[in-house]
């Protein structure tokens, strides 16, 4: 059995936390929605549910992993109560970061594919329909899918092979440390642009009537849901973090930290997006089509468009990356936990198991593009992700606060005692009322609205 891994620095576990948390839903999700729904009014909204929603789940999940040195895996075995079935939430749990990690994969390796073909000029002299259908190519082959999508795949678990410290630790540290510096530098580059000025009136002034177009209850359910699901809370990927670390800390202050930069890198993704749309006379609430068809056609009317645009997907490579590498340490620890397997063997073995369960998605755009499972025009990276998004991951998340709240789980009391162990910001008592009983309700009417949402 290995002996249990820790970080060098309290700075790596809060890099690669947050790098865990910072993925590409802050940077094409956050802004698009903030523009759909009110602007600085909806960003208000979802910072309050940051707090009152994302902290206390996030220190419950760091909490479990720190008092039980163990992965979602076998976290639930160790602090359950003899007889308890707790431990039936590790399968849903890994299960999560599996079925996660077989979309992710994909997504991640659009953000290199567009890095190069960006890097080597592939844009240049097209029109704006020959850029979408960049985008339209890329996705109608398999080939270059599959390249792309194994080559993201052994990067990500070479990574992790050489361990936490010297693989995940250091690589992680230099991402975020470029990702904050490009995202600062092109965030200064689109506000200098002519007409930024209206696109972050547009993004950071309250507008109540966007706010009435789609109702107080719709504003609040997508800030809620959009808070919930930009930390990456409930299938244990950031327990495994917290199964790393000392109790100098309490994990309140820590979970502050981790989303803060998580939030920060949100709202400054904004402030690219919405003065580039301005500027360029852009729709700012494409979704995914923004990225792949709008930004490039951005960047190269700009002068030093290439470089721009390089960087840009540059960053967004960091934002997946970081997000891959720290769930691949997840799925690794499983097989060490479980059957004490070394890190070399578990980072081998699921290199070429993800490879294989990702290629439903891959294909799910060509070759297997006539498997619609949610309906007419989706694909079976939809499908994957409403598996993630509207189940797994509000589940878990009620399971892990029913978990440290309930005496017929590892109960209130236990969880006190670890959260606030060491120095830092201190959960008090009197938010019992709030952690046992408003808050789960919560939870469950966001998976409740989800699929009111979905099937309504």
């Amino acid at each position: 059995m290995e002996k249990r891994e820790t970080f060098a620095s309290r700075l790596g576990f809060i890099l690669i936390s947050a790098g865990c948390a910072i993925g590409l839903g802050d940077v094409w999700r956050f802004p698009y929605i903030t523009g759909q729904y009110g602007g600085g009014l909806f960003v208000l909204i979802y910072l309050v549910f940051i707090i009152i929603l994302g902290l206390p789940i996030m220190s419950m999940e760091l909490a479990v992993g720190r008092a039980s040195r163990k992965s979602i895996a076998t976290s639930f075995n160790v602090l359950e109560k003899n007889g308890q079935k707790w431990h039936w939430m590790g399968y849903v749990g890994m299960a999560g970061n599996y079925i996660l990690m077989m979309f992710y994969t994909t997504v991640a390796s659009w953000m290199i594919a567009y890095f190069y073909k960006m890097l080597t000029g592939q844009f240049e002299g097209l029109d704006t329909q020959q850029v979408g259908q960049v985008f339209e190519n890329l996705l109608s082959s398999p080939v270059e899918m599959t390249i792309w999508m194994v080559l993201t795949t052994a990067i990500c678990f070479g990574i992790c092979s050489f361990g936490l410290q010297e693989g995940v630790e250091k690589v992680t540290k230099v991402f975020m440390v470029l990702l904050l510096a490009i995202i600062v530098v092109l965030a200064v580059r689109a506000m200098t642009l002519p007409n930024a000025g209206e696109g972050l009136k547009f993004y950071l002034l309250p507008d109540f009537s966007r706010v009435k177009e789609h109702g107080i209850w719709e504003t609040i359910y997508a800030a809620m849901s959009q808070a919930f699901f930009t930390l990456s809370i409930g299938i244990g990927s950031l327990a495994i973090f917290g199964s790393y670390i000392g109790k100098e800390r309490r994990l309140l202050g820590e979970s502050i930290h981790i989303a803060s930069l998580d939030t920060a890198i949100s709202i400054i993704a904004g402030l690219i997006i919405f003065p580039a749309c301005f500027s360029f006379g852009v729709d700012p609430s494409g979704g995914p089509g923004l990225v792949f068809v709008t930004l490039p056609n951005i960047f190269y009317s700009m002068s030093g468009g290439r470089i721009w645009g390089s960087l840009f997907f540059l960053f967004m490579s960091f934002a997946a990356f970081s997000t891959v590498i720290a769930v691949f340490e997840n799925i690794i620890s499983f097989a060490i936990d479980l059957w004490g397997w070394s890190r070399k063997k578990a980072s081998f073995v699921n290199m070429f198991l993800l490879i294989l369960l990702s290629m439903p998605c891959v294909l799910g755009f060509n070759v297997l593009s006539w498997i619609q499972p949610m309906g007419e025009g989706s694909s079976i990276l939809d499908f994957e992700d409403f598996i993630i998004s509207y189940n797994i991951l509000p589940i878990g998340s009620l399971v892990y606060v029913l978990f440290c709240v309930s005496r017929y789980g590892w109960g209130f009391k236990n969880y006190m005692e670890e959260v606030n162990a060491g120095e830092g910001v201190k959960i008090p008592y009197s938010l019992k009322g709030y952690l046992t009983w408003i808050l789960p309700a919560i939870i469950l009417l966001v998976l409740i609205q989800g699929y009111i949402n979905l099937f309504g």
